[in-house]
């Protein structure tokens, strides 16, 4: 009980002690002295090199910038989405297919031929694709 009542006196005391003026006879500290850098010689910059063209694509060559139409038939799932994540193992799903829950970490390996199923945060699948 006398710890309580004391505790807020001394923090109340101690605050107000820093709000002291200081006293005109308290011996002050002289101003700082600026210091002079030394001169040095001027810093020389590299030439820079002139930049290359970025390279042209090259034609006939598919690339991570075009994804294949629907190999995973993700379309034949659609009915499925806003449902529970709890029915994607009853689907009878033959082929490979991952689930994704929300803020989940997703391995960035690329398959065409898996489906990929989204969980929202409340786990229902928001989205079906391939992957």
């Amino acid at each position: 009980m006398t710890r309580t009542t004391i505790l807020p006196f001394a923090a109340a005391a101690a605050l107000l002690a820093g709000c002291m003026p200081v006293p005109p006879d308290a011996a002050m500290a002289p101003p700082p002295v600026p210091i002079q850098a030394p001169l040095q010689a001027p810093i020389q910059t590299p030439a820079i090199a002139p930049v290359a063209p970025p390279p042209t694509a090259a034609a006939g060559i598919a690339g991570l910038e075009e994804r294949k139409p629907d190999l995973c038939k993700a379309q034949d799932y659609s009915r499925y989405v806003s449902q529970p994540g709890s029915v994607i193992p009853t689907l009878g799903l033959t082929r490979a297919y991952r689930v994704v829950e929300y803020r989940g970490i997703e391995p960035q390996d690329y398959d065409p031929n898996r489906i990929v199923f989204r969980l929202d945060s409340a786990g229902n699948i928001y989205n079906i694709d391939c992957g």
